[in-house]
């Protein structure tokens, strides 16, 4: 280890264990209307920015501008004999606070398709990566050579009056939205398939549209993809990937720089990776007991055994949420409809059955329910997306309907650069000693 290397290490080692003791001792004390928790531990519940497009409550879980996720069901329009919501009408919703009529979301549908054009130039960037290279890696990277289409940025560079702001957004967010299928399609097929590309359907709808391109053509799939890009369209502005899209526009970044340093944050195994990270434990569990229909005993001594690790058990556990994940409950009743019988879904419901039990009874874990990656994963397989490292690409496309729309309204309402006040851990200590 070099020397800077070491002393960081050391350095940090001692300040990690005096935080540890301040937590203990001295978390409650408010320091500037917040508590020393609260600054320490990732500004966690801190009221600190606008975000309309949606809210989480602990209880409820989330609102699409009020609407829960079942009422979004009934409201939203469908296709023809279709049972999911069309997330074009979502992405209405958010921006406008009202429900599309079907007229209005085929006419938007079309709308977006006419925008989905992709330069040359963004593919052979792409192809010039190793085709092992992440796919998340390769979905900002093209996300940032797409760039040079901003209308924002060329409108700013030639001096445009901040009124019109959100005007330049909301173009460049339309033409992001419309193009990222194409993108996100030419990378899974790229990766996993020898680069045998799918023409895009132009009488197809977005999100089944997409399905298409990924080369999974069949009715339920694209009813599978209407409804996850809609449950994994927004979060409310707290978490990683819309704040990181609400910090980096607030620089005046376009969108497709704010977007892909939004997919940067998304990336990370503690927010959108943790869908791989699912399915993938649970098809090591599946290995290591040697069946596809494990026992519920079977399934709780390998959640005793992950705990006894030192390890969590992926999918369990959310920041707000203190009842099982609305997103979840969507995907387990899309799986009853429609695939009941699969080994693979049937351990995701055992899991439902013994985790939060198991968890709850070490007293350790605040919400010891399901989040939305605990069942998405067992779906995705059982359809043929079995590629584990991309389903994260998958929950960066829907992601982009509500952080592109927050986005527009971050520049309608004129929201001022985000900045807030940093502290030394010197400063606290001292301001501790004084309390």
């Amino acid at each position: 280890m070099d020397p800077l290397k070491e002393k960081f290490y050391q350095k940090s080692k001692i300040l990690k264990e005096e935080l540890k003791s301040i937590l203990k001792e001295k978390g409650d004390i408010v320091v500037d209307k917040i508590t020393v928790e609260q600054l320490i531990g990732g500004m966690r519940s801190v009221k600190a920015m606008l975000w309309d497009t949606s809210s989480l409550d602990p209880e409820e879980g989330i609102r699409f501008r009020g609407y829960t996720i079942p009422e979004l069901r009934q409201v939203l329009p469908r296709v023809p004999q279709g049972k999911e919501p069309l997330p074009e009408g979502l992405f209405w919703l958010m921006m406008v606070g009202e429900v599309p009529t079907t007229e209005e979301v085929y006419a938007f549908g079309k709308e977006l398709r006419s925008r989905e054009f992709v330069e040359q130039s963004v593919f052979d960037v792409l192809d010039a990566l190793p085709v092992e290279t992440h796919p998340m890696t390769q979905f900002s990277i093209a996300i940032n050579a797409m760039q040079s289409s901003s209308i924002f940025a060329k409108k700013y560079e030639e001096g445009m009056n901040k009124n019109d702001y959100w005007d330049a957004m909301y173009e460049d967010s339309l033409n992001l939205i419309a193009k990222l299928p194409i993108v996100a399609a030419y990378i899974y097929r790229r990766t996993y398939h020898q680069g045998y590309h799918i023409p895009s359907d132009p009488n197809l709808d977005w999100a089944g549209n997409f399905a298409h391109m990924l080369g999974i053509d069949t009715r339920d799939f694209k009813a599978l993809m209407r409804l996850y890009m809609t449950i994994h369209a927004d979060h409310e502005g707290g978490n990683a990937s819309a704040h990181t899209m609400h910090l980096v526009g607030s620089t005046l970044s376009d969108a497709y720089l704010s977007f892909a340093a939004s997919m940067n944050a998304l990336a990370g195994p503690l927010h959108g990776l943790a869908n791989q990270e699912v399915i993938k434990w649970i098809m090591e569990m599946v290995e290591e007991l040697g069946t596809h229909r494990p026992s519920k005993e079977d399934i709780r001594q390998y959640v005793l055994k992950t705990l006894e690790e030192g390890k969590v058990v992926p999918g369990y556990g959310h920041a707000v949420l203190r009842k099982p994940d609305p997103r979840f409950m969507e995907q387990k009743r899309f799986a009853e409809e429609n695939i009941p019988s699969d080994p693979t879904v049937q351990i995701v419901w055992n899991l439902f059955e013994i985790v939060p039990e198991v968890l709850g009874s070490l007293g350790k874990v605040k919400n010891p329910w399901p989040n939305v990656d605990a069942h998405s994963g067992a779906l995705l397989v059982h359809y043929g997306l079995k590629q584990f490292n991309y389903y994260t690409v998958l929950f960066g496309v829907s992601r982009a309907l509500g952080v592109c729309a927050g986005l527009c309204w971050d520049r309608a309402l004129g929201l001022s650069l985000e900045r807030p006040k940093s502290i030394t851990t010197d400063w606290l200590k001292e301001f501790i000693s004084k309390s």
